[in-house]
């Protein structure tokens, strides 16, 4: 051998401790964490978005289903829609005719 009446030369083994490595780990779950926290948080708000424009919309008779969009029509009477047609026709008419002019 080489070193025949040498000891080989000693290398120093630094043991690490615990806590050095188990850093790493615990900085990866926390970003991992915040990362989570903030997209639950983006949905829910994405569900609270999507529950008040549904509200907003089926106050005016406008609702979402699987075949798209549906467009209810409110329910007017006949007799209601008629006396409606019938005044503005009247009316229409009266400011149609002149009124009726005096000669002296």
């Amino acid at each position: 051998m080489v070193w025949k009446g040498k000891s080989p030369p000693k290398v120093e083994v630094v043991k690490a401790s615990i806590f050095s490595q188990l850093l790493p780990l615990v900085i990866l779950f926390a970003i991992i964490g915040g990362v989570a926290f903030v997209g639950y948080q983006v949905y829910l708000s994405a569900n609270k978005i999507r529950d008040n424009a549904e509200r907003s919309m089926a106050k005016k008779n406008v609702v979402w289903t699987k075949d798209g969009l549906k467009v209810g029509v409110k329910h007017v009477e006949q007799e209601k829609y008629v006396d409606a047609t019938q005044s503005w026709v009247v009316k229409a008419w009266n400011m149609g005719n002149p009124p009726a002019v005096k000669r002296k």
